[in-house]
C-alpha cells in the first residue's frame, strides 16, 4: 500500500467518527473537553458555529452522532453526545456579546426566506452577519415551524426556542409573522430578492384511505393534531388512542395523548420492532410511560357505529425475515378488532406545495418533491434555492442546518456572480497536544464508567401539564464522569517514519493491539497480518513510509486506537506524537467576495 496520506482532511475526519456521521460535522470531541474544564460558554460556542441551536438540539436531535460513537465498540452505551450539548447550553454563562452581529450597513442584496423553520433560520444565521437584508415569511404567527407545532412542549420548552431564534431574528431579519407566500411566480415577478429560499418543511401528514376513515371527527394526522394541541386548538382526548405508525410523530403523538386525557394509549406497528422508525430513545421514553406498541397489526379499516368511532380492525400478520435481515410483505393470519375513542395517523409526511407554480422552470419528481442539487441547494430554476425537509423529504433539525449552511454558501456566491458549483476546499489544522514530558493537554486516562442515565421527572408528575419538562437534564456534578467517557478521537496519533527505530515499544504497549510492524503488501494481505483483526473495512489503516532501519512499515487498525496516547509516551525517539485534527469547514462568512451589480430574481 502506499503511504497515507494524513494531509487530506478526510482521513482524519473520518476517525473521528461521531463528527463524521453528524450531517453539519460539530466538533463533538472538542466541545466535550471544553466542558470538563468547566467552559460551558465556549462548549456553546463551540457547537453553535455548526449546529446552530445547541439548546435545541440538545434535547430533541435525532443523534446520528451516537450509533457512530467509537465507545459503542468498547461496551455497549456510546458517550451522551446529544445530552453534553445541553450541559452547555443550560450552564453556560451569558454569551450574548459573542454572538455574530449584523454590520452597520447593507451589502445591497435582499434575500427572500420562506418559512421560519430551522433551515431558513440558518440560512439568516449565515447571511444576515455579511450585510444581507433578509426577510422571513412565515404563514404561522410564530417562528420555529415543526420545531414548535410538531415537538411537543415537555420535549422542547417554548423559552428554549425563542431564545435561539432570538439569537437569529435579532440580528436584524424582517420577520413577517401570519404571511403565507400564496405564489411563488408573484414573488419572484416582484423583482424585489435577488435570491429566495425554500423551507418550509413537510407540512402535510399522510393519509390512510381504508373504509370508515371520514365518517368520524375522531380520526386525526398526526402533524395536523400536534400543532393543534401546541397552538391549544384541542385541549383534551378520549381516554383510549390508538396512534397508527411507529416514527418519532407518533411516539409525540402518544406522549402527548397522555397529557390530555387518555388513559390507554397503543401504538400500532406493521412491522415488527426492528423495522421501527423510531429512534431506541424514543420508544424507551414512551414505553416508561406505559404505551403499549402492538407490532405485526396492519391497520384494515374503522369501526364506525352510529356517527362514533368505537374500534379499528387489523389485520394480523406473520413475517419472514432472511439471513440478510431482509423481511417479506408479510402473510395475514388473523383479524383483530381494538377498541378506541380516537385515532392518531402518523405513518409518514409529504411535501405540499400548492403554492409552487408548475411551469417556473421549477422540476419535481414522482414524489411531488423539488428537484434540488444536493450540493448546491439550488432548485433548476436560478436563485430559488431549498432546504431541509421541503428540498428531501422528512429527515430532522440537523440535516436542516446542514442544508442551510450550504445553501447559503450557494447563494452568498450566486448573489456575487461566482460559480456555486465552487467550495473553499475543507482544511484541517494539527497541532500537538503535548505540555511536557507524559504530559497531555487532554484527560487520557480510559474511563470505564457506564453512560449516565437522564434523569426523568417522577412519572406522578409528569403527566399534570404539557409544560413539565420530563428530561431534567445533568447536573455539573453528573456531567464531571460522562464526559470522561468520551474517547478524544480527535486527537490523532501522528507518526514520523524517518524517526522510528523500530524498537516495538509501541506496539509492546498498545492495549488494544492496533499496531503493527511487518513488509509491506496489499490492503487484504496487509489486514490479514495486522497484531489485531481488522474486520471494519469501512474505515482505513493507516501505513506509513518505508522504516529506515528495515524498509518495513507501520501499520494502526483506526478502528481499535482508543487515543490513550501510550505509544507517543513510551516512544524514545519521539516518533509518536498526539496533534488535535481540527476540521475546518467552509461557511458563508468564509468567502470573500466584492460586491457586484445587483442582479434580479425574475431575470
Amino acid at each position: 500500500m502506499k503511504p497515507t496520506d494524513t494531509s487530506n482532511p478526510d482521513y482524519y475526519h473520518k476517525v473521528v467518527d461521531c463528527q463524521w456521521a453528524c450531517p453539519a460535522h460539530t466538533d463533538v470531541p472538542e466541545y466535550i473537553r471544553l466542558i470538563a474544564q468547566g467552559r460551558f460558554g465556549d462548549a456553546y460556542m463551540k457547537n453553535r458555529e455548526s449546529n446552530v441551536f445547541p439548546g435545541i438540539l440538545g434535547r430533541v436531535c435525532d443523534r446520528p452522532c451516537e450509533p457512530a460513537c467509537r465507545r459503542g465498540r468498547i461496551e455497549e452505551k456510546p458517550v451522551a453526545i446529544c445530552r453534553l450539548k445541553r450541559v452547555a447550553a443550560d450552564h453556560r454563562e451569558d454569551i450574548s456579546h459573542r454572538l455574530p452581529v449584523a454590520p452597520a450597513s447593507s451589502n445591497g442584496k435582499k434575500i427572500a426566506l420562506i418559512g421560519a423553520g430551522c433551515a431558513s433560520l440558518t440560512v439568516a444565521n449565515d447571511l444576515c452577519p455579511l450585510g444581507y437584508e433578509v426577510t422571513i415569511f412565515e404563514a404561522l404567527d410564530t417562528t420555529g415551524g415543526l420545531m414548535r407545532t410538531n415537538i411537543p412542549r415537555f420535549r422542547l420548552p417554548p423559552e428554549v426556542l425563542d431564545e435561539e431564534i432570538g439569537y437569529i431574528t435579532g440580528m436584524g431579519v424582517d420577520l413577517k409573522l401570519n404571511h403565507p407566500i400564496e405564489s411563488l411566480r408573484d414573488l419572484l415577478d416582484s423583482g424585489e430578492f435577488d435570491a429566495i429560499f425554500v423551507g418550509t418543511g413537510a407540512p402535510r401528514g399522510k393519509n390512510l384511505e381504508i373504509p370508515g376513515r371520514y365518517e368520524s371527527d375522531n380520526i386525526h394526522i398526526g402533524i395536523d393534531w400536534l400543532e393543534s394541541v401546541a397552538f391549544e386548538h384541542i385541549e383534551s382526548v378520549g381516554e383510549r388512542v390508538l396512534i397508527i405508525g411507529v416514527g418519532n410523530t407518533a411516539m409525540d403523538c402518544c406522549r402527548t395523548s397522555l397529557r390530555i386525557g387518555a388513559k390507554d394509549v397503543k401504538v400500532m406497528a406493521r412491522k415488527p420492532r426492528g423495522f421501527f422508525k423510531a429512534s431506541a430513545w424514543e420508544l424507551e421514553d414512551a414505553e416508561e410511560e406505559q404505551v403499549e406498541i402492538i407490532v405485526n397489526h396492519s391497520p384494515k379499516a374503522f369501526v364506525v357505529e352510529d356517527g362514533k368511532l368505537t374500534g379499528m380492525r387489523f389485520d394480523v400478520l406473520e413475517y419472514q425475515i432472511d439471513d440478510q435481515g431482509n423481511i417479506d410483505r408479510g402473510t395475514v393470519v388473523d383479524e383483530v378488532t381494538i377498541p378506541c375513542d380516537d385515532v392518531i395517523l402518523a405513518i409518514g409526511q409529504d411535501n405540499a406545495f400548492p403554492w409552487i407554480e408548475r411551469d417556473i422552470g421549477i422540476g419535481f419528481d414522482e414524489w411531488e418533491c423539488p428537484v434540488v442539487d444536493k450540493k448546491t441547494m439550488m432548485s433548476a430554476r436560478e436563485g430559488v434555492f431549498f432546504g431541509g425537509d421541503a428540498a428531501f423529504g422528512p429527515l430532522n433539525i440537523i440535516w436542516a442546518v446542514a442544508h442551510g449552511h450550504e445553501a447559503a454558501l450557494s447563494i452568498h456566491s450566486y448573489c456575487h456572480d461566482k460559480d456555486i458549483n465552487e467550495r473553499m476546499p475543507v482544511g484541517m489544522n494539527l497541532s500537538s497536544q503535548k505540555m511536557g514530558m507524559h504530559e497531555w493537554s487532554f484527560s487520557n486516562k480510559y474511563d470505564g464508567s457506564s453512560r449516565r442515565l437522564m434523569p426523568h421527572v417522577d412519572l406522578r408528575k409528569r403527566f399534570k401539564n404539557l409544560d413539565i419538562e420530563v428530561e431534567l437534564g445533568f447536573t455539573v456534578e453528573q456531567t464531571i464522569t460522562e464526559v470522561e467517557r468520551c474517547l478524544n478521537c480527535d486527537i490523532q496519533t501522528v507518526f514520523t517514519a524517518e524517526l522510528c527505530i523500530e524498537c516495538d515499544a509501541c506496539i509492546d504497549i498498545c492495549p488494544v493491539n492496533c499496531l503493527t510492524m511487518t513488509a509491506n503488501g496489499d490492503e487484504a494481505d496487509l489486514r490479514s497480518r495486522l497484531s489485531a483483526p481488522a474486520e471494519n473495512l469501512e474505515q482505513a489503516l493507516y501505513v506509513s513510509a518505508a522504516l529506515p532501519q528495515t524498509g518495513r512499515v507501520m501499520v494502526k487498525d483506526e478502528d481499535l486506537c482508543v487515543h490513550c496516547s501510550l505509544c507517543a509516551e513510551r516512544c524514545p525517539t519521539g516518533a509518536w506524537d498526539m496533534q488535535k485534527s481540527t476540521i475546518l469547514l467552509p461557511y458563508a462568512s468564509d468567502e470573500n467576495f466584492t460586491a457586484v451589480t445587483k442582479k434580479s430574481s425574475a431575470a
